[in-house]
């Protein structure tokens, strides 16, 4: 049996009767959970040197334990010498067991290795209970070498909820220990 991550738990624990105390639920089934988080990282440097998403798959497949899907471009743009069908990202979607090991590494060890970290903005929720957040450089995952990254990159991480509202989810995900900024 595969050992169980502590976010997890400790969403078993505290957190499903928090809400349900919080909200006022009537059914165990309507409290909010996780469901998937889906990493995204854009290479668009891709198009002149293709051995430059080569290194961005190895990056993520590190960071998230995960081998990514290469996304390719949906339209030709002349201006970017994009052609239809050119590869120019990765992203990863990670659900179950790897979705927990990676918030949990996101929230305790890699946000706070940014520079200057106060907490994340409180404008990423979308008014139906996910979130998105950028990072501008992949080496805050402790799994990155720093000497061997080829070129710093940034990505897009989309917590996917099953919140209804955004109150709900910035509820579910401050339990779970997202360090969201006071006010704004």
């Amino acid at each position: 049996m595969a050992i169980e991550s502590a976010l997890k738990e400790r969403y078993d624990r505290e957190v499903a009767d928090a809400l349900q105390e919080r909200f006022h639920y009537k059914n165990r089934m309507e409290i909010p959970r996780l469901v998937k988080v889906v990493v995204n990282m854009g290479v668009g440097d891709a198009v002149g040197n293709p051995k430059l998403l080569d290194a961005a798959v190895a990056d993520l497949t590190a960071i998230t334990g995960q081998k990514p899907l290469v996304t390719r471009a949906k339209r030709s743009v002349a201006s970017f010498k994009v052609r239809a069908g050119m590869p120019i990202g990765a992203k990863v979607t990670l659900r179950g067991q790897r979705m927990y090991d990676f918030l949990e590494k996101l929230f305790y060890v890699a946000l706070p290795r940014v520079r200057d970290f106060r907490g994340l903005s409180q404008r990423g929720f979308d008014g139906r209970g996910n979130y998105t957040l950028g990072i501008r450089e992949q080496l805050i995952f402790p799994e990155i070498q720093y000497d061997k990254v080829e070129k710093v990159r940034g990505m897009d991480i989309t917590i996917v909820t099953s919140a209804k509202t955004d109150e709900e989810a910035k509820e579910l995900l401050t339990r779970l220990g997202m360090p969201l900024a006071p006010g704004q």
